[in-house]
């Protein structure tokens, strides 16, 4: 379980460490930096799957996504007493992002290129990599380091160079993938790669889950639903298919969910509710109803990932569903380290239930986003290593 987030010098985000829990929620007004939070965690998600340098260019550059205010905000500054002026640059500027577990910790580091006369003189260069022993970064913890284009192993208590011309564009996880000669990167690589973002579920009518779709087992719903049907079969088949039952009734009452397979191969919808003479079809049913059984799918999936994210998962839904999806969220986390941005009340309530909660509440000032009231000793311990 990630107990430590850290997120440096991206948006309006200067310097953020959160603490993590088995369920986190992160909540504040419009403004405050959730989606900036969310975009970067789904940014550091991107160093295992090769596309943190192509992600970072659709933001419009790394130099556009840096913090804008000044490198520091100094007491006077918030205060009033002084106007808010930056001043000559003491260090290089980076993008930093790194999280943290009891037994392992991950860094990266991002800066502009040097002046070149090449066409991608503008493309951010990964500077630093680190994988590191315990729930915090110190020099004699780390296990593997990518210092510019040379990746070094600690081999008992000595380095170990194993590469020298690691591309700067690049992160190690693209070209150390030897679970035997570099076993600390590949476990790093996987655990980020089994991370789960859903944020993007397509409820409009002419969406894939509103209609028949070749079926095979799927124990990991698409990220944007298209293989409903044939998840919620697999749940019902090698889940946990009382949950799923439960989750339905639980939201609609009498209500009740039939896969059918087609002789085609292909799987399709039935809701049966109470009342109703038929079953509805997938075409049928309303944006948030739809939308709920996605989120169902994805939350009961027979293989939990080590984190899932959701972003305003509320969207669509009518407000008396939110406890219901509460709950499910909070089933969910019992098997599953979960993450929710949300901004709806009467979900935040619900998932604040839950005595392992960890309630994040986000604020902006001047500019930067904020924990508010984080002392010192609220605030994990995070170092980052020097800056490549």
């Amino acid at each position: 379980m990630i107990t430590t987030l850290s997120i440096n010098n991206y948006r309006s985000i200067l310097n953020l460490s959160l603490p993590m829990n088995s369920l986190n929620v992160i909540t504040g007004p419009n403004g405050s930096g959730k989606s900036n939070l969310y975009r970067a965690l789904r940014l550091l998600a991107e160093t295992a799957q090769g596309g943190v340098v192509n992600s970072l260019a659709s933001e419009g550059g790394l130099d556009s996504t840096f913090w804008a205010g000044p490198e520091k905000i100094s007491k006077r500054m918030r205060e009033g007493q002084v106007p808010i002026e930056g001043g000559p640059r003491q260090e290089r500027v980076r993008l930093r992002m790194g999280f943290a577990s009891e037994e392992f910790g991950y860094s990266i580091s991002l800066g502009l290129p040097k002046p070149s006369p090449s066409a991608f003189s503008f493309d951010p260069e990964i500077k630093r990599e680190v994988i590191w022993a315990g729930p915090f970064y110190r020099p004699a913890s780390a296990l593997v380091d990518r210092d510019g284009p040379m990746v070094k192993v600690r081999q008992g208590r000595s380095w170990q160079v194993v590469n020298q011309h690691v591309s700067s564009f690049q992160s190690m996880f693209d070209q150390m993938s030897d679970p035997v000669a570099s076993p600390e990167v590949f476990q790093m690589r996987e655990t980020i790669r089994s991370w789960r973002f859903y944020d993007h579920f397509r409820t409009d009518k002419d969406a894939p889950s509103r209609k028949p779709q070749l079926g095979t087992r799927t124990p990991v719903l698409h990220h944007d639903g298209r293989d409903l049907a044939a998840a919620l079969q697999t749940i019902r088949e090698i889940g946990d298919h009382q949950a799923l039952d439960e989750a339905v009734s639980d939201a609609f009452p009498g209500a009740r969910i039939n896969i059918v397979r087609h002789e085609d191969g292909r799987f399709s919808l039935e809701f049966y509710q109470e009342g109703l003479l038929r079953p509805l079809t997938g075409a049928e049913l309303s944006d948030g109803t739809l939308r709920y059984l996605l989120l169902v799918a994805a939350l009961l999936t027979p293989r939990p990932p080590l984190l899932m994210v959701l972003n305003e998962p509320e969207t669509s839904l009518h407000p008396d569903l939110l406890p219901a999806l509460g709950r499910l969220i909070q089933r969910a986390s019992e098997n599953t380290q979960v993450w929710v941005v949300s901004h709806a009340s009467r979900l935040i309530a619900a998932l604040n239930e839950h005595p392992d909660c960890n309630g994040v509440s986000l604020e902006k000032v001047l500019g930067q986003t904020e924990i508010p009231n984080q002392g010192i000793l609220d605030e994990p311990a995070w170092h980052w290593p020097d800056k490549g």
